[in-house]
């Protein structure tokens, strides 16, 4: 027991539910009946946990991933303290010090230098160990001029950046951190993660509560996924990130299956003549987009094959038919087009009904949200069907670059060194 930080046995939380009613809408309402706005659902209960196990060996850093909702944040507030279990055991093995509401403490009447004193002493120091901590603490967060103003009179930035120096001060061995880290400015942001490296040299533990797969990946040596409260997934960061990609794909799937209009197009029926022209000699049917199984798929991730399939129907014979398809950002910027005349496919005489396979191999695109236009025309460029952004994929990828197809690529450094 002595090698884990934090042992979490049989853990269960839940919220009593309290709905706003509906018939209250204006100040005076509130201000004559405050209380008669809350309705009690008859001792209904939010569930977010339920015999939650969990053990954080000393001197690791745990990064803590999951959809919104999921029961991170609870988790935290209930290792700070924060909230009691309502059934189980928490046990702490060292000073914990929490970076969830900075500043939550803080009396805004009070200067600076009061607060640092009393946020000290709820964290568990004496007089004379935030003495000794004082002048640090003051330099870190830049607020030397402002340490004997009233906190109330503190932008926003400075309040955060003193809740931060406070809580990262006091010399804890366990660390809970919740989003905080993308506080503040570029500068402030960059002292945060550098104080969160150090952490980690020296030992101490850290529990990372955060939407940010790429730094869990490079920062954490272990993982947990919590979904709907329950553990999902937990060891190394890679296969946990991985597996809980995989999942997201699928959430996103099946809401896009179920929000998708039927027919060709994704767009709805009453806008299908806008987004579509031609003069019918030849009609495409059906446009999907398919993974490498044959499977509908709509979510991919970056370097997965994409097959783009059409249906078409010919309605009068047609000698010189050009398949063409485009691909384009949000923003309408066609990223690459192409056609079987320019690509030199030469096609047989089309059946009356058919289709045609667009394959796209281990594509690179950055990640977000493509839309495809499809086309079948006449060599000389006359429409018998076009039909505009009637397919929209998503792409995932780890990869943070800009732009919209990641080019293959090396940096040479000096000394050509690769």
């Amino acid at each position: 027991m002595t090698n884990s930080a934090i042992t979490i046995q049989g853990v269960s939380k839940s919220f009593k539910k309290i709905l706003l009613r509906g018939n209250h809408t204006t100040l005076k309402t509130w201000l004559l009946k405050p209380y008669s706005l809350l309705s009690k659902s008859h001792g209904e209960r939010l569930e977010v946990f339920s015999g939650l196990d969990l053990e954080i060996p000393q001197g690791i850093s745990l990064g803590v991933i999951g959809r919104n909702g999921s029961g991170k944040s609870t988790l935290l507030k209930l290792l700070a303290g924060i909230y009691k279990p309502d059934t189980g055991t928490i046990r702490i093995n060292g000073r914990i010090s929490s970076l969830i509401e900075l500043g939550a403490g803080f009396h805004p009447e009070f200067t600076g230098r009061e607060n640092v004193f009393i946020n000290g002493a709820v964290l568990g120091l004496s007089r004379k160990e935030i003495e000794a901590r004082f002048d640090q603490i003051v330099r870190f967060a830049e607020l030397e001029s402002f340490i004997d103003a009233p906190v109330r009179t503190y932008s926003s930035g400075m309040y955060i950046r003193l809740g931060f120096s406070v809580a990262v001060n006091v010399d804890p061995d366990i660390l809970l951190v919740d989003e905080v880290l993308a506080v503040g400015d570029e500068s402030f942001s960059h002292k945060c993660m550098d104080k969160m490296s150090a952490f980690k040299k020296a030992g101490k533990t850290i529990v990372l509560v955060t939407h940010d797969l790429p730094t869990v990946e490079r920062f954490c040596e272990l993982a947990v996924w919590l979904d709907g409260g329950c553990l999902r997934a937990q060891g190394d960061p890679r296969q946990v990130i991985d597996a809980y990609r995989q999942e997201v794909a699928r959430w996103e799937e099946t809401r896009f299956q179920e929000e998708r209009s039927e027919g060709v197009c994704a767009s709805p029926a009453g806008q299908l003549s806008k987004n579509r022209w031609g003069n019918g000699d030849l009609e495409i049917t059906r446009v999907r987009t398919l993974d490498d199984r044959g499977q509908d798929r709509h979510v991919f991730q970056d370097g997965e094959d994409i097959i783009i399939e059409m249906e078409y129907q010919v309605h009068r014979s047609t000698r010189d038919v050009v398949f063409g398809i485009g691909i384009f950002n949000g923003e309408g910027t066609c990223g690459y087009g192409t056609n079987t005349d320019l690509d030199q496919v030469v096609l047989p005489e089309l059946p009356s009904r058919g289709r045609i396979e667009f394959k796209l191999e281990k594509p690179r695109f950055i990640e977000g949200t493509y839309f495809l236009d499809v086309a079948a025309h006449a060599r000389d460029g006359h429409a018998y069907d076009y039909l505009s952004r009637c397919v929209s994929l998503a792409i995932r990828s780890s990869s943070k670059d800009t732009g919209f197809y990641r080019i293959p690529h090396r940096w040479v450094l000096p000394g050509g060194i690769r």
